[in-house]
């Protein structure tokens, strides 16, 4: 019995680190490149963003190899940020712009990088285990139009719902 739990449970958390069907990780990928300062240009509503302003995402290096990955945000409401600390890891080689993320203990969900300017890592579309998690990200706080209807394009042409993005201000 106490074995049958452990497979649940082992199964239960590693569920939500998949990427949707027909969308691939970027490949060749540099995580040192990858580290800074990113701002949420666009993303699909989901209740732990919703109604947040000036959001920008900083990943740097952990002693254990990992990401730290520091998420934060303006509630214009409350006038007030949120702030929220998680880690991310690799899932499998480190070529791949396929990781894992948590904030909440040894609760893991997809961060999937599938479309990245590989010359400058300027900007970033990146999906989490499913269809319903998507964001553009950029290095400024502003995108080209061209650019961002240029990525939006290429998630719809992956089956997500672009038509119900949210564009952040800045």
């Amino acid at each position: 019995m106490i074995k049958k739990l452990l497979i649940f449970i082992t199964i239960l958390l590693s569920g939500c680190v998949n990427i949707p069907e027909n969308v691939s990780p970027v490949t060749g990928f540099d995580v040192d490149q990858y580290l800074g300062t990113w701002y949420e240009i666009a993303r699909l509503d989901h209740s732990f963003e919703r109604g947040l302003e000036r959001v920008t995402a900083e990943y740097s290096l952990r002693d254990d190899g990992g990401i730290k990955v520091v998420n934060k945000g303006l509630d214009p409401k409350k006038n007030r940020w949120k702030k929220v600390i998680g880690k991310a890891y690799f899932v499998g080689d480190s070529n791949f712009g396929s990781l894992k993320v948590s904030f909440w203990g040894p609760f893991y969900s997809s961060y999937n990088i599938i479309d990245l300017d590989k010359k400058n890592y300027s900007y970033s579309l990146v999906c989490g285990p499913n269809r319903s998690y998507l964001w553009i990200l950029s290095r400024e706080p502003q995108m080209e139009e061209s650019l961002k209807s240029e990525l939006v394009k290429k998630a719809k042409a992956l089956g997500f719902e672009t038509e119900k993005m949210i564009y952040v201000s800045h």
